[in-house]
């Protein structure tokens, strides 16, 4: 539902634009301002998402109102024009006004304004929702959010909910099966992983931080620096040292550094 302010200094244009609108569900009126200066603390006070606006109105016209308004920082609605000359189109979209409708507002040519401002609200609506998601799924995964993006727009799965159990890692002529569970953490050692788990040993895992993080739970595993992967299990607390960087202190008493670039992920662990 689109919050809507008409301006317009005819009492008669101005009931007739109100009866007209009200044949749309999607919007709701909130004000209705007879001159320029009202239009501006209106705005100002109610933050509508839809203005029709008159041009030709004695002392502050409309293109002045949206000059005002950007003058005091205040966010623009959509804006479309209402004027009895189409000489006023051009200027009405250099000031980025979505449309424009001429006096007398014919029913149809009102339709179409509305349809077209729905239409963009829709697509910028949905725009921002996608920006959201892929802003909080980055946070969780460590991806790029323009990655998420991407997958949004190709329907794509947005994280892959299936992990592996266990890791099989290669190792003279051997192959074992590493349970995931059991993976205390991990860090980076050149071209290789050394995995730490439970139980004291070290694997060796020639593969890169980025491949194996995909492979882990985000749920159970957090990047805490880009050579270094822990088990949210193993936390033991967040220390702040004298130089300002930070670092994990884990259940088995290993010190894990906290890059700066990873320290809001790792915080999060502590707000669950």
């Amino acid at each position: 539902m689109l919050k809507v302010i008409v301006v317009d200094d005819e009492p008669l244009a101005r009931k007739g634009m109100l009866v007209r609108l009200k044949e749309f569900t999607e919007l709701t009126i909130i004000a209705e301002c007879s001159n320029g200066e009202q239009a501006i603390e209106s705005i100002r006070q109610l933050q509508p998402d839809l203005v029709f606006l008159d041009v030709e109105m004695p002392g502050i016209d409309g293109f002045t109102v949206l000059k005002q308004l950007q003058q005091l920082n205040i966010r623009l609605p959509y804006v479309v024009f209402v004027t009895a000359y189409d000489h006023y189109a051009f200027n009405a979209f250099e000031v980025s006004a979505l449309d424009y409708v001429l006096k007398p507002v014919e029913p149809e040519r009102l339709r179409q304004a509305v349809e077209k401002v729905l239409k963009v609200f829709q697509a910028q609506d949905s725009q921002r929702h996608k920006g959201q998601l892929a802003e909080a799924v980055a946070k969780l995964t460590g991806d790029e959010t323009n990655n998420i993006l991407q997958r949004l727009d190709n329907a794509e799965p947005v994280v892959n909910e299936r992990y592996p159990d266990a890791i099989s890692i290669k190792d003279s002529g051997e192959i074992t099966r590493v349970p995931v569970s059991a993976i205390e953490w991990v860090d980076a050692a050149g071209d290789y992983m050394c995995i730490h788990t439970r139980d004291g040993q070290t694997h060796i895992l020639r593969r890169t931080m980025k491949e194996l993080e995909l492979e882990l739970d985000p749920r159970l595993f957090v990047r805490v620096h880009r050579s270094a992967i822990v088990n949210v299990h193993t936390i033991a607390k967040l220390q702040m040292l004298a130089n300002g960087e930070h670092q994990l202190m884990l259940t088995n008493g290993q010190a894990v550094k906290v890059s700066r670039s990873y320290k809001d992920r790792v915080k999060q662990v502590f707000s669950q």
